[in-house]
């Protein structure tokens, strides 16, 4: 009797438990839905959600990310024998300097990824897979293939846009927005790494407006470790909701291949680029007219902040659209348009991605308080006439383009600091110019003590060439002075 007693009495707790656990189950199942219906990030909580597969975003996703072939002709110096090497086989020929090398055309090919964004064969890669190209041409992920015309290069941003030369519509990937992205959220890669064909990779979002890669001159890119290699650039990286979040277009690495460490270039750099495309083919950035330090530890402290964070104004250019909204040296700025800003990277990144015509409200601390800032904007104008000019004679500027400084080729050319002077905008290979060291970006300050003013000045100097050169040149805003025989 006891024993069985306990036994109806045990059923009666099991009973009681179970429908204990039946409704904390239930009430955590609507309590998830709940979560999830609210856009909450949710963690798998069974083996049947652990079962669920990517499948259905890459079905929808994959044909609308390509294959890119870029080619171009070069023209290369061939050794026509190894018997003119020869001294007593070269007497017999003439001239020795004659025939030992004839000119041979070949063509060199690279091949990359891209992304078709809309509907009319719009493509986004990078600038670097296509590169210098003569010919282009797109495969889909059904194996048609068609001729592309580039729309437009910014090697600044490290992105270009194609245009697919055949009858729509294709299929797209719509934008999402980069700033909705969080550290730890799930995304894809897909390319064609290697030439292999299309390749999906899954990982997280590593990290968020990382800077400092030296990709681009707006450094600020999606961190990722989802496996990218060579041939990926240019590909997709995309969120749950098959939305493009990213363009892959670098990796750190020491062997080639890929470590997890991946970088993508943001859906609202993309976007920005994209539509430039579209209403001309040029890319024209905003002018503020000032320029931005890194707030170090040091300066935190100066300014009694409880950590490093936004960038100071160090200095403000007469008549610029910072001047006249009001914005003064030693100014903080920490956030453009309510988006927190961090460095130097991330406040170039805010800011050169604004439309032109708009205004961009910057927040800013003066003297311990916080104020709003409107800065109106506008291109960069072209203060001074650039007056380009190729330098032909024989001196160290030979091969060298130059042009006169003003905001609109500071721009242009990521140059920064004084927009007066004489810059380098172009070298042609293996010119003196080239063999000397100079580079795109430098800045000639004086030849022999005379200050250069114009590029008419510098040409002049080029036509009667001293005994000694002595260049005053500035680079990254440092000046070096190098010194040449004439």
């Amino acid at each position: 009797m006891v024993l069985m007693r306990l036994r109806r009495e045990l059923r009666i707790v099991s009973g009681l438990l179970l429908g204990f656990l039946a409704i904390v189950n239930g009430s955590s199942s609507a309590s998830a839905q709940d979560s999830a219906g609210a856009g909450l990030r949710l963690v798998p909580g069974s083996a049947q959600e652990m079962k669920l597969s990517f499948a259905p975003i890459v079905k929808d996703v994959a044909p609308a990310v390509v294959n890119v072939y870029a080619s171009r002709k070069v023209v290369q110096q061939r050794r026509v024998s190894p018997f003119f090497n020869d001294p007593f086989f070269r007497r017999f020929f003439g001239n020795p300097d004659q025939g030992l090398t004839r000119p041979q055309e070949r063509v060199q090919s690279s091949l990359g990824s891209g992304v078709v964004i809309s509907a009319d064969g719009t493509v986004i890669t990078n600038h670097h897979v296509i590169k210098d190209a003569d010919e282009v041409r797109v495969a889909l992920n059904d194996r048609r293939e068609f001729d592309a015309e580039i729309v437009l290069l910014d090697e600044r941003t490290d992105l270009a846009v194609l245009k697919i030369k055949g009858e729509g519509p294709f299929d797209f990937v719509p934008f999402a927005g980069s700033d909705s992205l969080e550290v730890g959220d799930i995304v894809l890669a897909i390319g064609n790494p290697f030439g292999v064909g299309q390749t999906v990779t899954q990982g997280i979002v590593s990290a968020l407006a990382r800077t400092q890669v030296g990709v681009t001159d707006y450094q600020f890119f999606i961190q990722t470790d989802a496996a990218i290699n060579p041939g990926n650039s240019g590909g997709a990286l995309v969120d749950m909701n098959g939305q493009l979040v990213g363009v892959n277009t670098a990796i750190f690495s020491r062997s080639g291949g890929s470590n997890g460490i991946g970088f993508a270039i943001p859906a609202h750099m993309v976007q920005f680029v994209a539509t430039a495309a579209g209403e001309g083919g040029k890319v024209q950035r905003p002018w503020l007219g000032a320029t931005v330090q890194l707030v170090n530890a040091e300066i935190a402290e100066a300014l009694s902040l409880d950590r490093p964070r936004g960038v100071i104004v160090t200095n403000i250019y007469p008549s610029s659209p910072a001047e006249d909204a009001g914005l003064r040296v030693s100014d903080l700025v920490i956030a453009i348009d309510g988006k927190e800003v961090l460095d130097p990277d991330s406040f170039g990144y805010r800011f050169a991605t604004k439309r032109l015509g708009e205004q961009a409200r910057f927040t800013i601390l003066r003297g311990g308080d916080q104020k709003l800032i409107d800065i109106n904007l506008a291109p960069a104008p072209e203060t001074t006439p650039r007056d380009t000019r190729v330098l032909t004679e024989y001196s160290p500027f030979e091969g060298a383009t130059v042009m006169n400084l003003s905001p609109a080729v500071a721009e242009e050319i990521g140059v920064e600091g004084l927009l007066e002077g004489v810059v380098i905008t172009e070298i042609v290979p293996n010119s003196p110019a080239a063999r000397v060291g100079m580079k795109v970006g430098d800045i000639v300050r004086a030849i022999n003590d005379d200050e250069i003013v114009s590029t008419r000045m510098l040409e002049g100097v080029t036509k009667v060439p001293p005994r000694v050169w002595r260049l005053d040149i500035e680079r990254d805003g440092k000046v070096s002075r190098i010194v040449l025989r004439g």
